[in-house]
This record gives C-alpha cells, sequence and structure tokens, in this order.
C-alpha cells in the first residue's frame, strides 16, 4: 500500500442558497493524517468562520457563472447541482477521483428528493434540518464516504430507532426470569467452547 493512501476523500460538503450565497448548511473535515513534508501544521485550510465564508463567497460567485457539475476552484476540486434556490457542493483534494465525489453529491441530492418527496429548496431544507443533517452524516463521516445510494440512506434516516423485544412482551414472572437465565448460561457455555 502505497503511503499516501487513505479513505479520506471529502474536504467539505456545503449547501449555499443561489440567491444570496448565504450558507444554509456547512460541513468542513480536517484529514487525520498530515502529507507527507506538510510539518504539523492543520490540514483544514478553512479553520476559522471568515476564511470558510470567504471560500463560500467566492465559489458561489464562480459557480453561479457556469452551467456544469465540475470546477477547479482554490486548488480543490468542487462538484456541484443547482437544486431549486441552492446549490449543493461536495469539495476534495485536486488529486481526488471525481467520479467518486460526483456520486457523493447525487447521492445527496437523491437522497433530499426521496426524504422531501417535494422539490428541495431553502425553506423546505431549513425546516427539516435534522433530516439533511443525518443524510449527510450517513452518506460522509469524517470526510470518509460511507454510502451513495440513497435509498440506503433514506432508509436509515427517516426510520425510527426500533426495539429488539416490545416491554410489554418481557415475561417477568419467576418462570420467565429462569428461562432467560437459563438462556444466558447455554450462550455463554457456547461462546467459551468456541474459545470467543
Amino acid at each position: 500500500m502505497s503511503p499516501g493512501m487513505t479513505l479520506f476523500s471529502v474536504q467539505a460538503i456545503l449547501i449555499l442558497s443561489s440567491e444570496d450565497g448565504s450558507r444554509i448548511f456547512a460541513k468542513y473535515y480536517s484529514s487525520p493524517h498530515s502529507a507527507p513534508g506538510a510539518g504539523s501544521s492543520s490540514t483544514n485550510p478553512y479553520p476559522d468562520t471568515k476564511s470558510q465564508k470567504a471560500f463560500e463567497k467566492g465559489l458561489i460567485e464562480k459557480t453561479g457563472k457556469q452551467n456544469g457539475d465540475i470546477i477547479l476552484y482554490d486548488n480543490r476540486i468542487v462538484l456541484y447541482k443547482l437544486e431549486s434556490d441552492v446549490m449543493i457542493y461536495v469539495i476534495g483534494s485536486v488529486d481526488e477521483n471525481e467520479i467518486l465525489l460526483y456520486n457523493t453529491t447525487l447521492a445527496l441530492r437523491d437522497s433530499l428528493h426521496l426524504l422531501f418527496k417535494q422539490s428541495v429548496d431553502k425553506r423546505t431544507i431549513i425546516e427539516n434540518y435534522d433530516l439533511v443533517s443525518l443524510a449527510i452524516d450517513e452518506i460522509v463521516d469524517d470526510g470518509i464516504i460511507l454510502e451513495t445510494d440513497p435509498t440506503i440512506i433514506v432508509q436509515r434516516v427517516s426510520k425510527a430507532p426500533t426495539q429488539d423485544v416490545p416491554l410489554g412482551r418481557i415475561d417477568l414472572s419467576e418462570q420467565g426470569v429462569n428461562n432467560l437465565a437459563q438462556l444466558g448460561k447455554s450462550k455463554l457455555a457456547d461462546w467459551l467452547r468456541q474459545g470467543l
């Protein structure tokens, strides 16, 4: 394996208003590994809000005039999609796989369409900010792309947590507790026999 290989591929995910460039959602990721010869400097080129806002302002100015899906901006690959009045951005390093980043952008866009069952716009995103945040966390975790299938993402985000056994069906009588203890003993004996 080459020393530069890492799963870290996304530097930021942004959702900005296409009308005024205001921030709706922004999440910047820092690489857990520093580049060889970089020393101990921070891997996040935008460590504070002021530099992030300046980057976002320049980004919205540049992509507002473009009609493609990918640009090179500030020595970074930026993939973006326009959805009604918002711009969705996925930003990676200049040597990152563009197709992987593009699939991430499409996964986010399609997940939002499936979640909202209506148009993806600024108002809907703000009203459902929790779902947007959960969907992004399902897609990317600490800059590592985990999932790009929108149906799986929507299932994980929209399904309420379930309990394995509803509390009302647990037998709390003496016989039920004895059965549970016997089950625990047999499982423990099995694990010990298997060497776990």
